[in-house]
Formats: structure tokens, sequence, C-alpha cells
């Protein structure tokens, strides 16, 4: 048995993506996550389950077991492209390290073609799975939503601690470049005060140099009505522009370059 040969539960596969990585990408969007973020716009990547969702009146089943080596047929597809923009694939989800055999083995045949790769993730899991991934990854997108630990627990059901700590491990290894990422929420993590909080422990980690921005946004509120779900995030509203020019400068302050959106 190969790395090919490796099975894993997708829900997705989105090409020509110029987001989520350098150049344009394929993203593999693998099933199961740990926390439960309010804001969530996958919902569909909550569950490891294969599950249906109804959408215009049509049964729509989401989820998918496939092999590393059907998934890299796809990802071939764009060779050309991302020769041309340096891109490659990125693993998404959900929290991709739920699946880590699978996306380890993703990953190292990505590198074995020759392309880039990247990883969505919240660091929410054992290092020795993260440590698992890092030989084939060249970019680490990692999500740091707070660092408040009880504010981080109302609002996605896990406190985060493991991950600020995984953040710093992954930095100081120096295996990859370690990007951090921040959603930012209404009513979680919209102040000035909690924004610079974040950039603060993002410059304080051993060689990261970026932190992007991203602003809340409502694309996942269908989802939840196919699912038969309440929105949890009610009427929220994204902050305004003004606000995340504010911030941007807040973090260069801090030392970091800062991008607003992916």
């Amino acid at each position: 048995m190969t790395y090919f040969d490796t099975k894993g539960r997708i829900f997705d596969i989105q090409r020509y993506s110029i987001h989520d990585g350098i150049g344009i990408r394929t993203i593999v969007f693998l099933k199961g996550c740990v926390l439960r973020c309010r804001w969530c716009c996958n919902p569909e990547s909550q569950s490891f389950e294969i599950e249906t969702m109804v959408e215009n009146g049509k049964v729509r089943t989401v989820g998918e077991d496939v092999t590393v080596g059907q998934v890299m047929e796809t990802v071939e597809k764009d060779r050309i492209y991302y020769r041309r923009s340096f891109g490659g694939l990125t693993l998404s989800g959900g929290e991709s390290l739920c699946q880590h055999i699978f996306a380890r083995d993703l990953l190292h045949a990505a590198k074995d073609a020759g392309f880039s790769t990247a990883m969505e993730s919240m660091a929410c899991a054992p290092y020795e799975r993260i440590e698992a991934v890092l030989p084939y990854l060249d970019q680490y997108l990692m999500d740091i939503k707070h660092t408040d630990i009880q504010k981080h627990r109302e609002f996605t059901g896990k406190e985060n601690s493991l991950m600020l700590e995984n953040a710093r491990r992954v930095a100081e290894s120096g295996a990859c470049e370690l990007v951090v990422r921040t959603p930012v929420i209404p009513g979680f993590n919209d102040t000035d005060e909690e924004i610079c909080g974040i950039a603060g422990f993002a410059a304080s980690l051993p060689g990261v140099r970026q932190m992007h921005l991203l602003p809340y946004h409502r694309l996942g509120y269908d989802k939840y009505v196919a699912f038969g779900r309440p929105y949890p995030m009610g009427d929220a509203k994204t902050p305004p522009k003004e606000k995340f020019l504010a911030w941007k400068q807040m973090v260069e302050r801090a030392g970091l370059h800062c991008v607003i959106g992916g």
C-alpha cells in the first residue's frame, strides 16, 4: 500500500482559488471538526458523518470517501496554473488534522508532484499530528481567533490553550511559513484591545511575518437553512471598512504585514 491508497472523507474540491495560499490553488475540504464556531460558514464540515441537506427542494448528499490518488487526479489537472503562479494544493475543512493521516499523505503526494502545499487549520490537535504533516507543508495558515480562554470557549466550544501552544511550537520548529489568520467576528473579537492582543501574540512567534484579518460574512446562512438548523450569528453585521483599516495599522505597528481578507 502506498500513500495514494490512503482513504479520507471530503465534502468539496474547489479549483482556481486565488485565496488560501500563494498563487492559484486547488482547495480540498476535509470533513470533521472539533470546534463549533458560531460563525462557521461550512456547517457541512463539522460532522465527519456523511449527511444530507435540502437545497431548493432537492436533497444533496454531503461527504464522499476518496483516496489520495483520486484527489490527486483532480489536483494534477491544473499543473500549468500552479507552475505559472507558484500555486498548488491547500487543505481546508473543517479541521484538517481530524484526518491527520489522510492530510499527511495528500500533502506528501502533492510535494512529490512538485506542487506547493498549504493547510488551513486551527491547530486543535495533539502536536504529534501536526509534526507528522510539517515535512510536507510549505505554508501553515493558522486560525488564531482570540487570546482569552473563556471567550474562545464561549464562541467555539473549546478553550484555546492547546492551539496557542501548538502555534508557538510550529513557529519555533521553523519547518514552514506560519501565517496567522484571524476571522473578525462581531461581539467576539472586534474590539481594538482584542485585535491588538492577537497581533501581539502573533508578533511574539518566531518567524511570523504576516497576519490576515478575515471579515465576518453570512455566506454560510443558506447552508444552515438547508440543514434545518438555526443560524447562530443572527443578524450580526460585518464591521465597517474603516475599522479594518484602523486594525490593519495596529497590526502593522506590532511589526507584522497585515492583509485584509485571505
